[in-house]
């Protein structure tokens, strides 16, 4: 089979993905670390890894993270599912080749009445 799309190896456009997302990810289904949607992942810079045993899926996510990057959005743009891109994250944070960020929790967020207060302080200035 030959790949219809430049770039993607693994892609038939006839028959849809030739390697499936449970070979990529060794059969796991669960990354070893959650990550949030919208947690941040920063790679190590391309001139302190060597990518040569890493797989291609997990090159993408290196080259594609050397900026601070939403899970959401690095799935997209690695054209993976976010399910896959979320276990091979595990896979990069546990080799130490990424940083995740997670959000703040709404509990650890100021709270309405106090933000009120402030609006009303610098509208009094």
């Amino acid at each position: 089979m030959a790949a219809d799309t430049p770039g993607h190896d693994w892609l038939d456009m006839d028959a849809g993905p030739v390697v499936r997302p449970y070979t990529v990810t060794g059969g796991r289904v669960r990354p070893a670390t959650g990550f949030d949607l919208v947690a941040f992942v920063v790679a190590a810079p391309l001139d302190r890894v060597d990518l040569a045993p890493l797989q291609p899926e997990h090159r993408a996510i290196i080259e594609v993270a050397q900026r601070p990057v939403a899970v959401a959005e690095l799935a997209a743009r690695v054209d993976l599912a976010l399910g896959v891109v979320r276990v091979l994250l595990g896979d990069l944070l546990g080799a130490g080749l990424v940083v995740s960020y997670e959000p703040q929790p709404a509990a650890a967020l100021p709270n309405y009445d106090i933000l009120q207060a402030v609006v009303n302080g610098l509208r009094a200035l």
